[in-house]
């Protein structure tokens, strides 16, 4: 028993400290490179960054000022421990923000700016994904809207958040460059998280269709040392029944598997497609997987 609740206090403490990380990596991003430069990263800190240049109030006070509403309103119903690392993220992310807009920014080039930003909001995001946290926002306001109309995707929704704050940023700076410099960011940011969070080992898959599936099979495990799965199936247009060679291996591998098979079948045909990730013996250890 007490070392379960050694484990859960352990767990807990990991999050919320991976809440105050994710949330400073954040702040770097937006205070100096995304703010200084009147670019947004979408969400309610691109109302903060409207707001900073309108009536000077520092972005991380208008962010944490935006947010109580929403938690109040939002409540319990996200769950106790998610609520509780939200608001330590909100507050570390308002906190950060303020305390390094003092500093002077990293970079004036606004493409730059863009880039840089898009990626270590993008790290610092995919952090607080990996301890389940975050820092309000858009993400309570499309939990919110999810309450009122459950087939709402939460994609869509931040997505349009995203679209309108940009384009209030546009009018209330009137230059289009901040809009198209902006989306670059956020696309950035999308693609960060998507690599820190899911991860980098792409794979392959093969599907070979051959006369000499088997020939194949054996030259693929004793040449490539890759195995294979046989699936039957059958030609809708031949009307003949064929073993289908199913082979998931790296990119690096793909090549040569090629080149092999065109050596025993030059008529075969093969399909390949990207696999986002691949667990099991040889790829990704379950036992590793969280």
């Amino acid at each position: 028993m007490k070392k379960i609740e050694k484990t859960s206090v352990k767990k807990i403490l990991i999050e919320i400290i991976g809440t105050i990380v994710g949330s400073f990596i954040m702040a770097v991003g937006v205070a100096l490179f995304l703010l200084p430069n009147q670019l947004s990263s979408g969400g309610i800190a691109g109302i903060a960054t409207i707001t900073y240049y309108l009536l000077k109030i520092p972005m991380g006070t208008v962010i944490m000022v935006i947010n109580i509403p929403l938690f109040l309103f939002s409540g319990y119903k996200i769950g106790k421990a998610f609520f509780i690392k939200s608001i330590i993220g909100t507050i570390s992310l308002s906190f950060f923000i303020d305390i390094l807009d003092k500093i002077e920014p990293l970079t004036n080039d606004r493409f730059l700016a863009c880039v840089y930003g898009g990626i270590i909001i993008g790290i610092g995001t995919a952090v607080l994904l990996k301890v389940n946290s975050s820092t309000g926002g858009s993400d309570l306001i499309s939990y919110i809207a999810k309450k009122y109309n459950p087939t709402i995707r939460t994609s869509n929704i931040i997505l349009i958040i995203d679209f309108v704050i940009i384009c209030l940023n546009m009018l209330f700076f009137r230059e289009i460059e901040i809009g198209l410099y902006s989306a670059i960011a956020i696309y950035l940011m999308g693609k960060i998280i998507d690599i820190l969070f899911e991860g980098i080992y792409f794979t392959k898959m093969m599907l070979i269709i051959s006369d000499k599936s088997e020939e194949i099979a054996k030259v693929i495990e004793n040449e490539i040392k890759r195995g294979t799965t046989g699936i039957y199936g059958k030609g809708m247009y031949t009307n003949k029944e064929k073993l289908i060679l199913m082979c998931v291996a790296p990119r690096k591998d793909i090549a040569r598997i090629k080149l092999m098979t065109r050596k025993i079948d030059i008529n075969s045909f093969i399909i390949i497609t990207n696999s986002r990730e691949v667990l099991g013996q040889g790829f990704k250890d379950w036992h590793k997987y969280k």
